[in-house]
C-alpha cells in the first residue's frame, strides 16, 4: 500500500513539474520574423580623411557629452584603416574592438549589432568563418551611407555595447558629401 502511494506521489510530483516547465516557456513569435534592412546596393568612392575626422567628432562629442572614453575607427568600403582616434582614459582593448566593429560593419554591410542580435538568438554559425571573414558579434559598428551607397563604416568601443552604438550612431548621422 505504502509503494502504490509513494508511486501516486511521484506520478502527480512530475506531472505538476511538467505543467510548471511548460508555463515557463515563452510564447511562440506570431507573425513573421522582422529581417533586417538589406545592404547598400552598392559600394561608392571611399570615406575620405576630411569626412572620416568629420564622423570621429561628431562620435567624441556624443562621449564626451556623457563622460565616456572612447576609442573610435573609421574604415574604408574593404575594411582598411582610413583614420582612428583613442581618447584619454579609454581601456586599451578599445584600440583593437573598435576596428574590429569597423571593419565587420564594411565588409557585411550592416551593422555589427546584427551578428549581437543572431549570437544571441542562438545562431552562432558566423563563427565558423575564416578568420579573415569572421565579423564580431558586438554592437558599435555602424556602415556609413551617402547618396545610398557604402563609402566605409565607423566603430567605436570603450563604452557598453549601447553606448558605444549611441556613440557610433552620432558620428554616422555627422557625414557630409564633401566638397
Amino acid at each position: 500500500m505504502r509503494t502504490a502511494a509513494l508511486m501516486t506521489l511521484a506520478t502527480v510530483a512530475g506531472l505538476w513539474l511538467g505543467v510548471c516547465a511548460q508555463a515557463q516557456q515563452p510564447p511562440p513569435a506570431e507573425g513573421p520574423v522582422a529581417l533586417p534592412a538589406p545592404p547598400p546596393p552598392e559600394y561608392g568612392p571611399p570615406v575620405n580623411n576630411e569626412q572620416a575626422k568629420a564622423v570621429v567628432d561628431a562620435a567624441i562629442a556624443e562621449a564626451k557629452k556623457n563622460n565616456w572614453h572612447m576609442a573610435i575607427a573609421i574604415v574604408g568600403p574593404e575594411g582598411e584603416l582610413v583614420y582612428f582616434e583613442k581618447m584619454d582614459g579609454t581601456q586599451s582593448s578599445s584600440a583593437a574592438l573598435a576596428q574590429a566593429k569597423a571593419r565587420t560593419s564594411a565588409l557585411f554591410r550592416r551593422p555589427s549589432k546584427a551578428f549581437a542580435d543572431q549570437f544571441a538568438a542562438g545562431n552562432t554559425g558566423f563563427m565558423t568563418f575564416p578568420d579573415g571573414a569572421r565579423p564580431i558579434a558586438s554592437e558599435g559598428g555602424i556602415p556609413i551611407i551617402l547618396n545610398s551607397k557604402l563609402i566605409g563604416a565607423i566603430g567605436v568601443s570603450g563604452g557598453t555595447a549601447q553606448q558605444d552604438s549611441v556613440a557610433a550612431t552620432a558620428g554616422v548621422n555627422a557625414v557630409k558629401p564633401s566638397p
